[in-house]
């Protein structure tokens, strides 16, 4: 299979437009030509697990973390991402990344460390905003269905679990053909009245040119008349972080334990115990600290992430049991994401799991 079949699956089942401002989501290295036999999935792209790739023959790599971050200004070796990219290069290995994208999908990085915890009702913690596109595009009656369709194939219409949303008017467009014009219905220099309907549907920023494109190739006309507008709704589905109900009750201490258990978290940081129970939890993939209000707000017990800073177990303030597993610990089962996405459309694609425990941490 070509690496841009593979590339445009991923992009858009896991949106890019859902990433953060800071990321960089999507294709690394590689020519989005090149034919991809096999896939090792893993959480980091480290010199390892280009070893790993070149000795299992996987001329791709999906990873969760980005391998290039910051921009590269030069490839002499002189940095550890410059060695593995010339490394991946001289070995026609393509890497693809699908980072805070991942965090924000609905069943993303948040609901997997949820499932593993056995959460129920679990619903996003912070929603994605501004990410939403609202398309209106004047299309004639006979042409509405061919034009609906290829937005829809683009991937405009989506909302949570509803595709191919929409809301049609009738009315009538009027317009005039100039002299060098070359016009599907009416006459040049003459105004003409066409029965046309005003079609409405949303997609997400990162659609927009897809769609655009696609809109374009299917009208008829020769200037399609089309708007585009900035919607300020919150998805409902996606977001960073998650939020859920425990199958039962938990001392604090016992949840503590179970978090240890589950994640296989060595070296967890907790906040003080407290007298009450856990029974709804927060939880966020990586470095979620910064969502320590919406997970008071939300009423949950406890809130489960990473890379917690000192001074933000203090402003836990007895609210909230906060918990730290550590970065890798919470986010290793992304690759599980990963390879069900990418086995489900393509059921016949190689795919393998890095053995390598890419943690940069060790614990005493």
């Amino acid at each position: 299979m070509k690496l841009k079949e593979l590339c445009s699956f991923l992009d858009t089942s896991i949106p890019l437009s859902y990433q953060e401002d800071y990321d960089n989501s999507g294709l690394q290295v590689g020519v989005p030509d090149m034919e991809v036999n096999s896939a090792l999935l893993a959480l980091d792209i480290t010199e390892d697990v280009i070893d790993e790739a070149i000795a299992d023959s996987c001329n791709l790599i999906v990873s969760h973390h980005p391998l290039i971050f910051r921009p590269i200004k030069k490839l002499s070796g002189g940095s550890t991402t410059e060695r593995i990219v010339s490394k991946a290069i001289k070995n026609d290995i393509a890497i693809y990344s699908a980072h805070t994208n991942l965090d924000s999908l609905p069943g993303g990085v948040s609901y997997r460390m949820a499932d593993k915890l056995g959460l129920t009702n679990v619903r996003v913690l912070a929603p994605l905003k501004n990410r939403l596109l609202k398309l209106v595009a004047f299309i004639p009656e006979n042409y509405l269905e061919k034009v609906k369709d290829a937005v829809f194939e683009a991937g405009a219409g989506v909302t949570g679990n509803y595709d191919r949303c929409s809301f049609s008017t009738p009315g009538t467009g009027t317009f005039r053909p100039g002299e060098n014009a070359n016009p599907f219905v009416g006459k040049k220099g003459k105004i003409h009245f066409e029965r046309e309907v005003r079609f409405e549907t949303i997609l997400y920023t990162g659609l927009k040119e897809k769609v655009i494109e696609a809109l374009l190739h299917a009208h008829p006309y020769e200037e399609p008349a089309y708007d585009i507008y900035m919607l300020e709704n919150e998805s409902t589905k996606a977001g960073l972080g998650c939020i859920g109900e425990l199958p039962k009750q938990m001392e604090a201490g016992e949840f503590i334990k179970h978090l240890a258990d589950i994640f296989s978290a060595r070296g967890l940081r907790y906040s003080r115990i407290f007298d009450g129970k856990i029974s709804k939890v927060a939880l966020c993939g990586g470095s979620g600290a910064s969502l320590l209000k919406e997970a008071v707000a939300s009423g949950a017990d406890a809130f489960v992430t990473a890379d917690i800073k000192y001074h933000a177990f203090f402003d836990a303030e007895n609210r909230i049991l906060l918990a730290d597993i550590g970065h890798y610990e919470g986010e290793k089962f992304s690759v599980e994401i990963l390879y069900n996405l990418i086995i489900k459309k393509f059921p016949t694609f190689a795919l393998r799991f890095s053995e390598i425990n890419t943690n940069p941490i060790n614990y005493f």
